[in-house]
């Protein structure tokens, strides 16, 4: 079949591009680098011809509260458009687990509101929900750090690396439309803190890792398990140290 990835140049659709790819589909990588912008809708048109899956997986490049809400707003009306036009039969996203548990995040915030619009679109749709990923570990040393010191709270996660979060999402896109929501997460409850500290030792980076219940994650305070996936969540096998091992 065919299937456009919006956001294909990225970490996660790049992966995607090559897994669809080498299953026999005809893939296309659709972003700003190859012509094919959500957010003016350039090349949105041409780009969906033919298409019967499209997964979005692209993002905001800002996380300021009103930037982030509008470039989802915009994105998906655009592209839930485009696929009505089309004749699209599914429409695949990958979300974030917890988004509707921290409204006081304005990046959450915005996955709900991409989300409503997805649900109110007439489209058969499929949501992934997934956990914070192993690859972003750096980058929430980088928000969090001051001087040489990194400020995190213990709160509760249950990060999973990237390749399975491409497993699940191809998983479901090949599939019929779920009408609903899936949640994909790692094997295992990590504390934040702990997940940051053990993931820069391991890049032998000298920062201190200090504990903070104060410090906010993507302007949230999470208190307990509101980063934690449901029940019927999809566990992935892979565990952050074996992953940390694989890169050395």
């Amino acid at each position: 079949m065919k299937i456009v990835v919006i956001g294909g140049t990225g970490l996660i659709g790049s992966k995607l591009v090559d897994r669809l790819g080498a299953d026999g589909h005809d893939v296309l990588p659709a972003s700003p680098n190859t012509g094919v912008d959500s957010i003016t809708g350039e090349g949105l048109d041409q780009a969906l011809k033919g298409a019967e899956v499209v997964i979005d997986v692209s993002n905001s490049p800002s996380f300021e509260d009103s930037a982030v809400l509008e470039f989802f707003r915009t994105s998906t009306g655009n592209l839930v458009a485009a696929e009505a036009a089309a004749g699209v039969g599914h429409h695949v996203a990958l979300s974030v687990v917890g988004s509707d548990r921290l409204p006081a995040s304005g990046y959450l915030r915005a996955k709900v509101a991409q989300e409503e619009l997805i649900k109110e679109s007439g489209i058969a749709y499929s949501i992934v929900r997934a956990t914070q990923f192993f690859e972003f570990v750096k980058g929430i040393a980088a928000g969090s750090t001051v001087g040489d010191t990194v400020r995190l709270p213990s709160s509760l996660l249950q990060p999973l690396a990237s390749d399975d979060v491409v497993a699940a999402v191809a998983r479901v896109a090949v599939a019929a439309p779920l009408n609903g929501t899936t949640e994909v997460a790692g094997p295992e409850e990590l504390h934040l803190d702990e997940f940051v500290r053990t993931g820069l030792a391991a890049e032998k980076d000298p920062r201190e890792v200090v504990t903070d219940e104060s410090v906010g994650y993507f302007g949230a305070n999470p208190q307990g398990r509101e980063l934690l996936p449901g029940p019927g969540a999809r566990l992935a096998e892979t565990r952050f140290a074996d992953w940390l091992d694989s890169r050395r």
